[in-house]
């Protein structure tokens, strides 16, 4: 038995071996080329059109400190909705861990750091754009722990075991409490408690899940804990102000989206998102502190 099925009209030839009926063999091949011709430029068209909607969807590297993670996540989807055609693709780490990644080229737009050191760092060396540095927002250190433990100011914590922060040598939060620790004359009583975390969220964790006995983190870091609390607050005096500033980086000065994203964090829309997550704007005192 054929394994092929005739359809009549659509075979070359029927079962007689002539020409089937309605097939004119000088003008059915043209009338295929024209179909074939038709469908060929408009997938062509339609790849045209992709390549196009890609080129002009443009692109923003954001590198932001992890501390400012739940902020920047709203403040990009902020953006993006009243901005047609950009995305913007955000790096969360520690402050000093992006300033290296920059330093060494990875690429980046903006930078938002939570020390103006490591700001400084990266305009020093030519990486931000000129006049393009500028205070973001503002924020506090805190130290958080189980509830009930027996910890009510900064001198108490030489009666704890383990006390988390954040790696001083590239997490901001980390060298506010080891520069508290010292002014507080504290530091070498403590200093074979501390366990170092990659940054302020992780040292978070250690605190929730009872890795350390407390933590340092900024406050609204302590916003997110669910089974510990904030103990006290670092006295501003003993550290320098928590500050987060932002700027352009050389290339992203380049780039109408990366200025666009850049004019936006200054914008009131902005300043309530950070506000609904804890921060402080620069004008203001910050959290929980004194001006």
């Amino acid at each position: 038995m054929s394994a092929f099925i005739r359809c009549p009209g659509l075979h070359p030839a029927n079962d007689a071996g002539s020409a089937p009926t309605g097939y004119d063999s000088r003008t059915q091949p043209f009338r295929l080329q024209g179909r074939e011709s038709i469908v060929r430029s408009f997938l062509a068209a339609l790849f045209l059109l992709s390549t196009l909607n890609a080129a002009f969807a443009a692109e923003v590297r954001l590198s932001v400190a992890a501390s400012m993670t739940d902020a920047a996540r709203q403040l990009v989807a902020a953006f993006e909705k009243r901005t047609k055609d950009v995305d913007v693709l955000a790096n969360f780490a520690a402050s000093g861990a992006l300033a290296r990644q920059i330093a060494r080229g990875a690429p980046a737009d903006i930078f938002i750091s939570a020390d103006p050191r490591w700001m400084h760092h990266l305009d020093d060396l030519g990486e931000m754009a000129p006049g393009k540095v500028r205070p973001l927002a503002r924020n506090s250190l805190v130290f958080v722990g189980r509830k009930g433990l027996p910890v009510d100011i900064l001198p108490d914590i030489v009666r704890l075991e383990r006390i988390a922060l954040g790696s001083p040598q590239s997490v901001p939060a980390g060298r506010y409490a080891v520069q508290s620790l010292k002014n507080a004359g504290l530091h070498q009583r403590v200093r074979e408690k501390l366990v170092m975390a990659k940054d302020v969220r992780q040292a978070l964790v250690y605190a929730e899940r009872g890795a350390a006995d407390g933590a340092f983190v900024y406050r609204t870091d302590a916003r997110l804990a669910r089974r510990s609390g904030v103990l006290f607050e670092v006295p501003g005096d003993l550290h320098d102000e928590v500050l987060y500033p932002v700027a352009l980086t050389a290339a992203g000065a380049e780039k109408p989206a990366a200025r666009a994203f850049y004019e936006f964090l200054a914008t009131d829309g902005a300043g309530t998102i950070l506000q609904k997550h804890g921060f402080s704007l620069p004008t203001e005192s910050a959290p929980g502190g004194s001006p």
